[in-house]
């Protein structure tokens, strides 16, 4: 295994955030690695439990939206804390996890239960370019991945005689969860089910495990089977989440028709798993000797190029491995507990989007289209949104989802989710972004953008003094002015977000001037950016609005980071003014997302040092677990992915920047970083790039796949303009700087 690309550790895991992780966008799993007593959690993204928000539906509202509208117009700044159906916070459906498979083995008297395992030459790692976890010490190995190829869990394990079981009981597990457990006999080995129907209802999941096993013996023994004299067994494991009786004789039959062979299984799945992994790589000359680390010990030395590396490698690799049937929820794909923080949703405004930044830049098409999955899933309840809430045509995206529901109905008094209109262009720009790269646009996002489209024509109906549009009302997550409630007016994440999905649906539908120009005429009426009297972008645009600079969200800066509507080449003092609103800001609750959301906008407005201080923050802060996964505040205090996954887009943004027409070299390069190469990076102008750097100068290598001629500026203010051919690779050469 090579050490940038995965991760060891010299014991078991104790804790289920520690354990290592395989997925493929569906199934996932959690493997602590105790070679007499393991454990395998396994996780899929459709699981989530029933609570009553599965008949939740967005409050009618839209008959009282005139009215809301007038009293904030008329400076009754409070008015919206009323625009409720009075119900309260209904959170969605908790992600949860499905059951743990035990495998346990006589310890042998030579291995006493005191003696630590290293002395027995344990080592559990994890290979990111295979997504295989293994174990092995003194005679015992196992190794599991999740199959992309075949969806389902492949897991061996070879030495010594052991008993094999499904087991519900993980922590938050509900005492009332109805659970049956079977196992069978087969001509290769055993059948084990597991069935858990959740309370109150017909909705249930089922596991099921086909055990292979090559010589030896099976015989039953409750809960499960116990095999003896064995020389190896394979483990076939899927999970089904589904209402009535589950059909166990099937699931069988697909397990059984499968390859018995760990090694055939593997090919099947490097075939897609290594080819995306391998498409983009970052190397930063790190010391060798670090390179070697176990990750715990890593972790230990913030300041390591190495450490950079492997969260690099580690958090790519999780977001592929999240991204599938859906892309990454809170907690990526796994959990091992119940009693998940935040439902372990998908949160749209500022979550998801964090944690997708990278992926057309990082050349992982696999999370864009598991985000597109998710979007066109749920259209149908985005417009029901827009109608209920709104009484618009067109589309509005929720804050928060499970997977299941694309409706707003999470929401309360401080957090007016209801109110928020902007994530649907968020949540699309990736898809966007995507579309560029690849110089060919999606239908399906092209009929998205039109809807989010219709819906600002319908919405964007009031006017100030001067004539100009008013988003009324205007929610900047999850923000409020010092001065005022959190339902306000002229948000600037809304004005740039309208204007955005304006001209960026205009820009889609070039085959309907008509309706092209009714949308850039739109555009071109909603009001400017204000910048305060602190010389700071205004989070609200509305006069007399005060701003709160103590909050973890920066959706002010949206214009900034993630679009480029603000840049220092072409709005230059909008881009001093965001540059003094991030200077204002504070870190509040001291969140992972915060912190990186706060180093991507510096890396846009060319602040290398601001970066480097928001990663040492994080890096310093004790926020990754021993797995390599992330967690939402400092000392590992609750499981999340955001650090996990964003921090590749943080380093990519850092040492390239692309737009359509625009390629920026090294424009926030943390002095930390003195030398490096990061290869395969796609740039939304149709070229792969691969970028070298020392002290001595760097070096780019474009391989354009279409003829087009863009603008090149490096860490000089200079812009020097470039043609690319397609097929023909060009090399840009920059002195020392």
């Amino acid at each position: 295994m090579n050490l940038v690309h995965g991760t060891w550790e010299p014991r078991p895991a104790d804790r289920w955030e520690d354990a290592f992780l395989s997925g493929n966008g569906r199934h996932g799993v959690l493997s602590f690695g105790d070679p007499y007593d393991d454990r395998v959690i396994v996780t899929h993204h459709t699981l989530v439990r029933p609570n009553g928000a599965e008949h939740a539906r967005p409050p009618r509202l839209a008959a009282e939206l005139p009215d809301l509208q007038d009293q904030l117009l008329a400076g009754e700044l409070t008015a919206a804390e009323t625009f409720t159906d009075g119900r309260p916070l209904q959170w969605v459906q908790p992600f949860h996890p499905a059951f743990q498979i035990r495998l346990r083995r006589a310890r042998p008297d030579s291995a006493p239960s005191d003696e630590p395992p290293r002395h027995r030459r344990y080592r559990r790692s994890v290979d990111f370019t295979s997504g295989e976890t293994a174990v092995a010490c003194a005679g015992v190995a196992g190794r599991v991945f999740v199959s992309r190829a075949d969806d389902v869990i492949v897991q061996q394990v070879t030495g010594l005689d052991l008993d094999i079981s499904l087991d519900h009981r993980l922590p938050g597990a509900p005492a009332d969860l109805a659970v049956g457990r079977s196992a069978l006999l087969t001509p290769d080995g055993a059948l084990l089910t597991l069935r858990a129907r959740y309370p109150d209802g017909d909705r249930a999941y089922t596991g099921v495990t086909l055990v292979v096993v090559t010589g030896g013996r099976t015989a039953l023994t409750r809960p499960g089977v116990r095999i003896t004299g064995a020389e190896s067994v394979l483990l076939l494991t899927r999970v089904r989440r589904h209402t009535g009786e589950p059909d166990v004789t099937e699931e069988q039959r697909a397990l059984s028709d499968l390859p018995h062979s760990y090694d055939d299984l593997l090919d099947r799945h490097l075939a897609l798993h290594r080819t995306a992994y391998a498409r983009v790589a970052l190397d930063l000359h790190a010391d060798p000797d670090e390179r070697a680390l176990p990750g715990s010990e890593l972790l230990k030395r913030p300041r390591s190029t190495a450490l950079l590396e492997r969260l690099f490698a580690a958090g790519r690799y999780h977001l592929l491995s999240s991204a599938g049937l859906n892309p990454p929820r809170l907690t990526g794909l796994w959990t091992g507990d119940w009693d998940t923080a935040w439902s372990g949703a998908f949160t749209n405004n500022a979550n998801l989007n964090l944690q997708t930044a990278s992926a057309a830049a990082a050349a992982l098409p696999e999370v864009t289209d598991a985000l597109a999955a998710l979007i066109h899933r749920q259209l149908g309840d985005w417009r029901e949104n827009a109608r209920t809430v709104f009484g618009a045509r067109g589309a509005v995206a929720p804050a928060h989802t499970d997977g299941e529901s694309g409706l707003s109905y999470h929401f309360g008094r401080e957090y007016p989710h209801q109110l928020w209109t902007a994530g649907a262009d968020w949540l699309l720009k990736p898809l966007v972004d995507h579309d560029e790269t690849r110089g060919e646009r999606d239908p399906r996002t092209v009929a998205a953008l039109a809807e989010v489209a219709l819906f600002y024509e319908d919405f964007l109906g009031r006017t100030d003094a001067d004539g100009q549009l008013v988003v009324v009302p205007s929610y900047s997550p999850e923000n409020r002015p010092a001065n005022a409630s959190w339902g306000a007016l002229n948000a600037a994440m809304d004005l740039s977000a309208a204007r955005h999905a304006l001209l960026t649906a205009a820009d889609h539908h070039p085959h309907d001037p008509e309706r092209a120009d009714r949308w850039r005429a739109l555009a071109d009426r909603l009001p400017p950016h204000r910048i305060n009297a602190d010389g700071a972008l205004a989070e609200w645009a509305w006069p007399g609005l005060d701003d709160a600079y103590d909050h973890r969200h920066l959706s002010h800066l949206y214009g900034v980071w993630p679009l480029d509507e603000i840049n220092p080449y072409d709005t230059p003092r909008l881009a001093a003014a965001a540059h003094r609103a991030l200077a204002l800001r504070g870190a509040e609750n001291d969140s992972a997302h915060g912190r990186l959301h706060h180093a991507l906008i510096a890396a846009r407005l060319r602040d290398g040092r601001r970066v480097a201080d928001a990663l040492a923050d994080v890096l310093d802060g004790d926020f990754f677990h021993a797995s390599l996964m992330s967690a939402h505040y400092p000392h590992r205090d609750v499981y999340n992915a955001d650090a996990a996954h964003t921090l590749p887009a943080l380093l990519i943004e850092a040492l390239v920047q692309s737009t359509p027409d625009r390629l920026v070299l090294l424009p926030a390069l943390p002095s930390a970083l003195p030398t490096g190469e990061l290869r395969g990076v796609r740039t939304r102008f149709g070229a792969e790039l691969d970028l070298t750097w020392g002290p001595d100068g760097a070096r780019a290598v474009l391989r354009p796949r279409r003829t087009h001629r863009i603008e090149v500026r490096t860490s000089s203010d200079g812009a020097q303009p470039l043609q690319l051919v397609a097929g023909e690779d060009h090399v840009l050469t920059l002195g020392a700087w």
